[in-house]
């Protein structure tokens, strides 16, 4: 059976694998409603170890059915299963290259590049909107956000932007980039957007909940299900909703209690707390680092509002010579930053939002 026999209106759920030729296969989940509907994608685990929206996908896959479902849902909670059972940071293993700047595929190249062009023919020409699910690695600290796309028709963007502002999200971020899953799609023609949930290489069950709501909210944006019909009273949607803004304090470890407890309070030590409403941010700085050398952020937090002219971070060369200081150029917020000591030319550094007040 291929995904485009399967249609809204049938009350099918139906567990189907990518057309990809590998020893890792990629399975689908798809929930047909038993009314029309629109079609709604989301992906997660385009880098394996951001593991807080592959979680959040594998558990609504379960969850779903089509009886109080208007439309079509396919969920990919494992596009890059490879990397995740072998715990690569932000890469396929088979060619060492990262998914997401891989797009548009192409079926000559790379396993990636090969990849990339399978999603592309498989999922795009069945979705009226796609949801990336991604977070921050083993190496990343990050606050939750999302980013929409602006390179595209001004109608298009509108409607990415407003689905963004209807996700209980602290940040919607506008970006430029086309080289990505969901950013492809909205070059293709797609109102698509990138959430961004959790950090470190880290999950909780509370972040796993917020992510799962945020895919509640979206398809209630695009009618296709009410928020209600997913929870079971207006309190738990309220609580639902301030988790979603607030940082987790629950981190999932099969260590000891002990660990377990230093573990947490790390992690409130580390997140910073969220704005109550969504903020939207349309210029940020990126910075990267000029060659190779020794990484010494300023911040302990992402999401920690930060004036103008305040230091950022410094990289050092091998004999602890400065390299580069980075400055930031605005008041702001930092978005993500690494949190590896020692980062290669041209790596990410630090992402870092403009805010008009702070």
């Amino acid at each position: 059976m291929r995904l485009s026999d399967l249609k809204a209106g049938t009350g099918i759920k139906q567990t189907l694998l990518l057309p990809v030729t590998s020893s890792y296969p990629i399975q689908m989940t798809v929930i047909c409603g038993n009314h029309p509907g629109k079609t709604l994608v989301v992906t997660a685990g385009v880098h394996g170890c951001e593991y807080v929206g592959i979680e959040a996908l594998r558990s609504l896959g379960n969850e779903l059915e089509p009886d109080k479902l208007s439309g079509r849902m396919i969920l990919l909670p494992l596009v890059n299963p490879e990397g995740f059972y072998h715990g690569a940071k932000q890469i396929i293993p088979a060619d060492g290259q990262n998914l997401n700047r891989m797009f548009p595929g192409s079926k000559e190249e790379t396993f990636s590049s090969q990849l990339a062009k399978v999603l592309e023919e498989t999922l795009y020409p069945e979705t009226d909107f796609l949801m990336d699910l991604h977070g921050g690695d083993v190496n990343e600290a990050l606050t939750p956000l999302i980013f929409f796309p602006t390179a595209v028709p001004e109608k298009l963007a509108t409607q990415s932007a407003l689905a963004a502002a209807a996700l209980s999200v602290p940040y919607r971020v506008a970006s430029t980039s086309k080289n990505g899953l969901y950013s492809w799609a909205a070059q293709c023609g797609i109102p698509a957007l990138l959430v961004e949930r959790g950090e470190r290489g880290l999950w909780s069950k509370e972040e796993v909940t917020a992510c799962k709501h945020n895919v509640y909210e979206m398809m209630e944006h695009l009618g296709m299900l009410s928020v209600s019909q997913a929870t079971d009273n207006q309190q738990e949607q309220t609580s639902l909703r301030t988790k979603a803004f607030s940082r987790p304090t629950e981190i999932n470890d099969s260590r000891s209690a002990e660990s377990h407890s230093e573990q947490t309070e790390i992690r409130d030590a580390l997140y910073a707390e969220a704005p109550s409403e969504q903020t939207e941010i349309r210029e940020t700085l990126y910075a990267e680092a000029p060659s190779d050398g020794f990484w010494y952020p300023a911040m302990k937090k992402a999401g920690k509002t930060v004036p103008k002219g305040a230091l950022l971070g410094t990289l050092n060369d091998v004999s602890g010579k400065e390299i580069f200081r980075c400055i930031a150029p605005f008041d702001g917020v930092i978005l993500y930053f690494t949190l590896s000591l020692g980062v290669k030319s041209g790596g990410p550094l630090v992402a870092f939002g403009r805010l008009e007040h702070i």
